[in-house]
């Protein structure tokens, strides 16, 4: 039995003719009569009764009326509340203070745009302390860059980043090249993060890597102030394109570093589907949503889809 024959057979009634029946619905005479007589077929009953003037109901078609009627206000009900829906609740999501200054924003915008009813808590903090919030349940979602996390969390990897050296505009020891590599980079004034910095281990292994010792003249772990020291021409910084989102580009020189493994992967870690709420679940969708966005539109710097899922 199918909707369409419950709204046929009831304007069907309602009319009292199949030719207006027709007419109000939009379709042939003919068509509609099919249908009647395949709804009759299959409760194996007449239901209505053809007269020279029009149809009448039978006994058994003034019973079907009556639950035919019920049936379509609720499916009416139950159509009208799916429409009108708004998804609440609230959801924490973190992520790196590079990440937000090209994520961050978008992201909020389309969840306010999406879903205006859920509360959005953002928590900025270094990669190793989300993922500390987020085994401890006090984050729903994050972007990391080191998945050390339980194994009942849901991990995606989300998009790869190319790191640059970054320096001023005018600071003459930079590399006059469209690339560089490592072992060019480390007799620079160097200004990196402290070692817990998660950036800081993936360095320190590829400097290891490439057989050079880095000259580290200062460690910041704020990004903000770590870029206006490197604005400032103290020094030259090692970071993904993300770090420039909230600079004057024109101010900054930032070169692609070639080594194999100069490449930070964004992951998409949430607690487990069973743990996160709808409101959670929403959110985790916008975000990847928007990160791939920003990367195929060409906004998110030296960032390309990561291929290969999480293990």
């Amino acid at each position: 039995m199918e909707l369409r024959q419950l709204r046929y057979f009831v304007a069907v009634v309602e009319h009292g003719s199949m030719g207006r029946a027709a007419a109000e619905l939009g379709v042939v005479t003919s068509a509609l009569s099919q249908q009647i007589s395949r709804l009759e077929s299959e409760l194996s009953t007449r239901l209505l009764q053809r007269t020279s003037s029009g149809v009448i109901l039978t006994d058994a078609g003034l019973a079907f009326w009556r639950q035919a009627q019920l049936a379509l206000r609720h499916v009416d009900g139950a159509a009208h509340a799916a429409q009108h829906a708004r998804l609440s609740g609230h959801v924490s999501v973190g992520m790196a203070p590079s990440t937000t200054g090209v994520l961050g924003l978008a992201f909020m915008r389309a969840m306010h745009e999406r879903y205006p009813d859920v509360r959005l808590r953002m928590v900025e903090s270094l990669s190793g302390h989300l993922a500390t919030m987020l085994n401890g349940r006090q984050i729903d979602l994050a972007i990391l860059f080191q998945s050390a996390v339980g194994q009942r969390f849901s991990a995606t990897p989300l998009i790869d980043e190319r790191l640059f050296a970054i320096a001023a505009a005018d600071f003459e020891p930079m590399p006059a090249t469209k690339k560089a590599r490592l072992a060019q980079i480390a007799p620079l004034p160097l200004i990196l993060p402290s070692s817990p910095h998660g950036l800081r281990s993936l360095l320190t292994s590829a400097f290891a890597s490439a057989r050079c010792e880095p000259n580290i003249i200062a460690e910041i772990d704020g990004l903000a102030m770590l870029m206006d020291a490197v604005g400032g021409g103290i020094g030259v910084t090692i970071q993904p394109g993300a770090a420039l989102a909230r600079r004057d580009r024109a101010a900054f020189r930032a070169i692609p570093i070639a080594d194999r493994h100069m490449v930070r992967t964004n992951q998409l870690v949430s607690l487990s589907d069973d743990e996160l709420s709808p409101a959670g679940l929403a959110a985790r969708v916008v975000l990847a949503d928007v990160a791939r966005s920003l990367v195929t539109s060409g906004q998110w710097v030296g960032a390309t889809l990561a291929e290969s899922p999480a293990r």
